[in-house]
């Protein structure tokens, strides 16, 4: 069966359109319309071994706050669908990435309780024009939406994109790992028999 989703969401604000495919091969068609994102998302794309494609046009005249939040928003949903019932998968993700002087870690539970928890001190505002402040924002609208529990933690660093690099590749990879089916697993990996 395959794992898919598109999702379509059409505001005032932004006009997106995303397609996830869990079972894929790290292949991504990108076009954000902001550019530090659109490089996250590939970084996030490649690591997690998904297929993603999203077309986003959002009022980042204005700032790349709702653009950001609304890709968050989609790609939650996305997961969320893609999962359907959730039988047999793993559920739970974690996963270290180095980048250079940065190391990220990323705990995942796709257990239908959305919940975050960030500990990043990141040392700049921005990243070029993107504000870093935005990190969790997306971050807080994915797990909200695919209705997971998403522990993010940069346990160091001192290069603010490298910090942030980290955190997207090590989502993928945690991500990643909590979807993918393990045969010994009959029905959900729940003692409540649901997710």
């Amino acid at each position: 069966m395959e794992r898919t989703a598109s999702i379509e969401r059409n505001t005032n604000e932004t006009k997106i359109q995303l397609s996830l495919a869990i079972d894929g091969e790290g292949q991504s068609r990108l076009d954000t319309g902001v550019p530090f994102m659109t490089h996250m998302l590939d970084l996030f794309t490649k690591h997690g071994q998904f297929n993603l494609t999203v077309d986003a046009q959002g009022d980042t005249e204005v700032d790349d706050h709702h653009t950001t939040e609304d890709i968050g928003i989609c790609l939650g949903h996305a997961l969320r669908e893609a999962l359907g019932d959730k039988k047999g998968i793993k559920r739970y993700g974690n996963a270290f990435v180095p980048m250079d002087e940065a190391l990220a870690q990323v705990v995942v539970d796709l257990s239908n309780r959305p919940h975050l928890e960030m500990r990043a001190e990141f040392p700049g505002q921005k990243v070029g024009t993107f504000d870093t402040e935005l990190v969790h924002e997306f971050l807080w609208k994915l797990a909200l939406e695919a209705r997971m529990n998403l522990h993010v933690i940069v346990h160091y660093g001192k290069n603010t994109h490298h910090m942030i690099e980290a955190v997207f590749k090590a989502l993928g990879r945690a991500l990643d790992e909590a979807t993918t089916i393990d045969p010994r697993i009959k029905g959900v990996p729940s003692t409540k028999g649901m997710l």
